[in-house]
């Protein structure tokens, strides 16, 4: 027991003194769960709270125009302002750059008339089949709508523009079906629909109750918080590469290998002082990270991290995870030649295990070939396993299917690095 006390001693000794490995581990996770979570809560106050800047040039002569516009502001979605009608499609872009809005439209010249045309048309023709009316209507060529033309910018991502355009086409639906009713009412009763049977029918609408699957029946939604603290903290721990396989190189190169090969003593001793060591540097790294994330974030307007209620697998999942950095660091250590190769070996092969994994990129954006290559990365089992607790809210009994891997590359790495210091006979 002395023996191993007396290299934990050194290790931490030699821990305290890397300065650039603390703040590599300590410093850089909390900058980037900072930088990285207000970004995301922005993005998702935008897309669920703050309304889409839009610019609307209506060139529309009739009523139906202003429905189209009345209607946009009934969704919610955007904050709308109104420019000259007789703006170019050239003009209209130098506006939207001048007021910084994100999307602007266009609503062409013809839009009452050919939806009004295409609505007598389709209620003559419904009447017709239901045998309510004859075919006595002169029917020609339908107008043709000229399209809505929506300019965005060019910064808006995808999915986001496709958001756009789903509340812009829930508008227009919205608009047809009014005429359409009205028409049908028009030609049935020969006269107008009265405003609150009009009303009635629109706007009982069924809602939509959204519910996250958590595994324990909750129904808070989780936030930017909750997918960035636990996926940046693995990050953090699994970059300890940079300081605990370089301490490994330098004790190959020193010759401390030979040295203890003399003393009444086991390597084994010394790698399992290491590992201790730096199992508490990752528990460090979990708990000062996720204290930001409880204490910190509500004072700089970001969302509160919710801990699980299984606090228990908590712990068993982050030791597993620490565990499973610390294997990995060791052997990237036993296998680099210079601290120079396991620093630059380790930091790149870190930050492409964590972009397959999941971490970087989300899981379901990436095409289906990477399927099987993200669940040969140890980040993503370690990823899952804190998803399953923190954002699914599930117990320690709910993720074993993800925490088991873990294990499993923990004994494999454990494996190959043994083997490689037999090799080199270092033990």
């Amino acid at each position: 027991m002395f023996k191993l006390w007396a290299t934990i001693r050194k290790d931490s000794l030699l821990l305290i003194r890397d300065k650039v490995g603390l703040i590599l581990m300590f410093v850089m996770p909390i900058a980037l769960v900072l930088v990285i979570t207000s970004i995301q809560n922005s993005t998702f106050e935008l897309v669920n709270e703050n309304k889409i800047p839009l610019l609307v040039c209506n060139k529309d002569a009739g009523k139906t125009g202003e429905e189209f516009i009345a209607t946009l502001k009934q969704i919610g979605m955007f904050e709308i302002t109104q420019v000259s009608n007789s703006l170019s499609t050239e003009a209209l872009n130098t506006t939207m750059h001048e007021k910084d809005a994100l999307v602007a439209i266009v609503i062409p010249t013809n839009f009452s008339a050919a939806i009004n045309e295409k609505s007598t048309e389709v209620s003559s023709k419904a009447l017709q089949e239901f045998g309510l009316t004859s075919d006595s209507l002169k029917r020609g060529e339908t107008k043709k709508i000229n399209s809505i033309i929506c300019m965005y910018n060019p910064v808006l991502q995808h999915s986001f523009l496709q958001s756009i355009n789903g509340g812009l086409s829930s508008a227009i639906q919205i608009i047809e079906g009014k005429n359409l009713v009205q028409h049908m009412y028009v030609t049935l009763n020969e006269k107008p629909m009265p405003e609150t049977l009009q009303m009635e029918i629109l706007k009982k609408n069924i809602s939509i109750e959204e519910i996250p699957a958590a595994k324990d029946g909750s129904k808070s939604i989780p936030n930017a918080t909750q997918h960035n603290v636990p996926a940046w903290t693995i990050f953090a721990m699994f970059f300890i590469v940079i300081s605990l396989g370089g301490s490994v190189v330098k004790e190959k190169l020193s010759g401390s290998y030979i040295r203890l090969k003399t003393l009444p003593t086991n390597y084994f001793v010394g790698l399992l002082s290491k590992q201790i060591t730096f199992l508490i540097v990752t528990l460090s790294q979990v708990f000062v990270i996720f204290s930001l994330g409880i204490w910190l974030f509500p004072y700089i307007s970001l969302p509160k991290l919710n801990l699980p209620a299984d606090l228990i697998g908590l712990l068993i999942v982050s030791l597993l995870c620490g565990w499973c950095a610390i294997s990995y660091a060791i052997c990237v250590g036993t296998f680099a030649q210079t601290q120079e190769q396991a620093n630059g070996f380790g930091a790149v092969s870190i930050v492409i295990l964590a972009a397959i994994s999941g971490i970087l990129v989300p899981s379901f954006a990436m095409p289906q070939s990477f399927a099987v290559i993200m669940k040969c990365s140890p980040l993503y089992w370690c990823l899952e396993s804190y998803y399953g607790l923190f954002l699914e809210r599930g117990s320690l009994t709910d993720i074993l299917e993800n925490a088991l891997p873990i294990v499993g590359f923990i004994i494999i790495i454990q494996g190959i690095t043994i083997v490689g210091l037999k090799k080199k006979n270092l033990i």
